[in-house]
């Protein structure tokens, strides 16, 4: 046993960092582990009493990690994640599939992605599911600490190392109110569209990405009324007749679409693919393969479209 694992704390304090270190305090990590506020602290003094260095300093309601705190993290992470390769291992040798899939989705897959796992935990019932939500941009901060097995984007980055899995077209189609003078139309200028006040999804969204390269690339610029934040939100804004958008077609199909018309615009629908994204230089787990797998075997829009009927 080297002196420095003799010295390192107990894979409890080791959780506990981090806890700490996902949840950006030590308040939400004591909920998240339901500890108390001072047993966290105890175990995190006794961490870098073991360690031998602070781990992070407390800037105004803000930790922030120090470079010995941060490595202590990656090493917690890989010791965590080796005891889970090895749960998964020996589920495996058992005959099971059993383990914890991690999924971090953008906004617009939300709708979707939980179908397609709903079908695919009916065939693996003892696999759990830790699924997370948020822009494109949350999601390219999010691949910094590595903790997820699969990303899901419809305009993954270029300058990431990632293995990328193409599994189902994302067409995003201009969307209007039903009374809306356009959709008394068989066919819609661009030009005429991008003049109606449009809403725009926030930056830092893969939707407004897209929408944006395609405009530029037609020279054309949309009339933004308002920026807005989520795609529910957006098709709310254009049922109360606010103005027109460019949503995803799974955002209607799995999310509703009451009130909205479809509009035929020329130039429109931008046709994207959803990724299924994994860092190349992680090891994927059994269960990870497992829903890889399953995904390349499964995901067609035909049956997508199954699962929404």
């Amino acid at each position: 046993m080297s002196r420095l694992h003799a010295r390192i704390g107990t894979l409890r304090q080791l959780e506990i960092l981090l806890a700490v270190h996902k949840n950006g305090s030590v308040t939400a990590a004591s909920k998240q582990l339901f500890l108390t506020q001072p047993t966290v602290s105890m175990q995190l003094k006794k961490l870098a009493d073991a360690v031998g260095a602070p781990l992070y300093d407390q800037v105004g309601r803000k930790l922030v990690f120090t470079q010995a705190g941060e490595e202590v993290v990656k090493s917690a992470r890989e010791v965590m994640s080796c005891f889970e390769q090895l749960d998964m291992k020996l589920a495996d040798l058992k005959g099971l599939k059993a383990g914890t899939l991690r999924l971090a989705v953008v906004t617009t897959a939300k709708y979707f992605i939980p179908h397609l796992l709903g079908d695919f935990l009916q065939h693996y019932p003892d696999i759990d599911v830790e699924f997370k939500v948020g822009n494109r941009q949350q999601i390219i901060d999010w691949m910094a600490h590595g903790e997820d097995d699969f990303y899901v984007f419809s305009h993954p980055p270029k300058n990431r190392t990632l293995e990328l899995q193409e599994f189902l077209p994302n067409p995003l189609v201009a969307i209007a109110p039903q009374n809306h003078p356009l959709a008394e139309l068989d066919q819609v200028p661009l030009q005429r569209f991008a003049e109606q006040p449009f809403l725009m999804r926030e930056e830092g969204s893969g939707t407004r990405h897209a929408i944006e390269r395609q405009f530029d690339e037609l020279g054309i610029q949309p009339n933004v009324r308002m920026v807005v934040e989520s795609n529910e939100a957006i098709k709310h804004a254009v049922m109360s007749g606010l103005g027109v958008s460019i949503l995803s077609s799974h955002t209607l199909a799995f999310g509703g679409s009451s009130g909205l018309a479809q509009l035929n615009v020329e130039q429109l629908p931008i046709v994207t693919r959803w990724y299924l994204a994994n860092l190349k230089g992680k090891k994927l787990s059994i269960v990870a393969r497992t829903f890889m797998e399953y995904v390349a075997r499964n995901s067609g829009i035909d049956s997508l479209d199954e699962m929404n009927t």
